[in-house]
């Protein structure tokens, strides 16, 4: 038996040897260039290390409770994120997978069976129990290529989990804030129809008293009906935002509802409440930006990217394992016998071991073929991860400079809107004092009230910038002391 075992130890043994020579391309994550400063935030200081920068609650920096509390659902019930958590999952059942082929495989079995024929043939019996493995030596890293590959998407999986939800927490955000601006909308064109209201009556108790033209009641009722048509308009946006709200947080719409905030009785356009107040939204907090080298580290579609690009590496390595032959050791001891008593005694045992050894000789290019294939598609994946990159960069930087520009215009639009509700309130006394025409009230109330949702809507703009920011940085931001 030791003469016989020789051979195949001295297989087994140069097999385990050459295990170390493995054919999967060295891999180093690919190079992108960085710009060392966000061109749209000048002068704006770089952030803290990534590492110390916190991408948990961002949502608390807006300060709003109900916002607070339905983001901690959000994550939970999200049936997006609950894809992604699933994928994840798989993706790691299936590095386990590929972790076990590298380890022999053990088999037992057993059979048992009689057989016989007509005339004096006795009826014969056969039993056998044996126990058995096999091994695929990684000679080549194949294995352990398929290995890497698997825990490269499990790694891109869970950097997709973390994305998703923070795709969800930020739609989940912007969604709010826009159902809260319309909340604002609807103050405010409560507030104007109120106005209006009076405006009719006035024109009306003019034409009842023979100093205003029935023109004058019928131009009032006209404005009324449209702004009462835009709360209308406003009012069905807001349900709309409100279902948009229960399917993120992967409820039914019929069984979710957000009650409307109060109006806010303070004044945006300044220090002389004239003319309806235009509601305040809740201010947009200060954003530090990182820098651009710690934008590669903050966001998870650049880590997913990333991830695949190694993942694609490995099948090229995989591919290239072909070239050479593959391996396969196996072993197997038992008992076989013709009667069932005795099976087990040391005369009735069998034993094997082997050797087995496979190479393709021709294939007709098919093996360079699929080679060429995987390095193309380790490419491509390449040129993904450094689009992503870029369009990560540009992402920032649209967001930045939006939300500037919108400081500006918020401050622009207050004034304006301050002028006209002067302008709207001087020319409803001058009607009163008969100076003027109700067309040019007409005309002073819609520019007023075009100011005031404008104004509404910047700050409903910034708001939802804030919040593509936070997504475009990756999560949020939290120096640590």
């Amino acid at each position: 038996m030791n003469h016989d075992i020789k051979p195949i130890a001295a297989a087994v043994a140069a097999a385990l040897l050459m295990s170390g020579c493995a054919v999967t391309p060295p891999y180093q994550a690919p190079a992108v260039t960085a710009p060392a400063a966000f061109k749209e935030a000048p002068g704006w200081a770089p952030a803290a290390p990534a590492d110390a920068l916190d991408k948990g609650p961002w949502w608390t920096l807006f300060g709003d409770r109900v916002l607070d509390e339905l983001m901690r659902t959000v994550t939970v019930s999200n049936q997006n994120v609950a894809a992604a958590a699933a994928a994840y999952a798989q993706a790691r059942a299936l590095v386990a997978e590929q972790r076990a082929q590298m380890f022999p495989q053990v088999d037992l079995g057993a059979n048992a069976s009689r057989s016989g024929g007509g005339g004096t043939t006795r009826a014969a019996g056969q039993y056998r129990v044996n126990i058995g493995g096999t091994w695929e030596p990684d000679v080549w890293g194949k294995l352990s290529a398929a290995t890497v590959g698997a825990q490269a998407g499990a790694q891109a999986s869970a950097a997709d989990l973390a994305a998703a939800a923070l795709s969800a927490q930020g739609e989940l955000a912007a969604s709010y804030f826009a159902l809260r601006a319309a909340d604002a909308q609807g103050a405010l064109l409560d507030a104007t129809v109120a106005g209006y209201e009076q405006s009719l009556r006035i024109a009306g108790n003019r034409f009842a008293a023979g100093i205003g033209t029935h023109a004058d009641v019928l131009q009032a009722q006209t404005q009324l009906d449209n702004v009462r048509i835009d709360r209308l308009t406003t009012a069905r946006q807001r349900a709309q935002l409100e279902h948009a709200i229960a399917v993120l947080l992967g409820k039914a719409p019929a069984a979710f509802a957000l009650a409307p905030l109060p109006a806010d009785t303070g004044q945006a356009g300044g220090a002389a409440a004239v003319g309806p107040v235009v509601p305040r939204l809740p201010p947009v907090p200060a954003i530090p930006p990182g820098v651009p080298s710690e934008l590669l580290q903050r966001r998870p579609d650049i880590a997913a990217a990333e991830r695949r690009v190694a993942a694609a590496n490995a099948q090229a390595g995989i591919a290239r394992s072909a070239y050479f032959p593959s391996l396969t050791l196996s072993a197997s001891y038992g008992f076989g016998a013709s009667q069932a008593a005795g099976l087990f005694s040391a005369s009735h045992s069998l034993w094997s071991l082997g050797l087995a050894a496979a190479q393709t000789l021709f294939d007709a290019g098919a093996t360079r073929a699929r080679v060429a294939g995987a390095e193309a598609a380790r490419d491509a994946a390449v040129a993904r991860y450094r689009q992503i990159v870029l369009a990560a960069f540009a992402d920032v930087e649209d967001q930045l400079a939006a939300s500037r520009i919108l400081e500006q215009q918020q401050a622009l639009r207050a004034s304006a809107s301050a002028a006209a509700d002067q302008v709207e309130q001087q020319m409803v006394n001058r009607y009163r004092a008969g100076q003027v025409s109700y067309t040019e009230v007409v005309q002073a109330q819609a520019t007023a009230l075009s100011a005031r949702r404008a104004l509404l809507q910047v700050q409903s703009d910034r708001q939802g910038v804030a919040v593509a920011l936070v997504q475009a940085l990756g999560g949020g931001w939290r120096a640590a002391p």
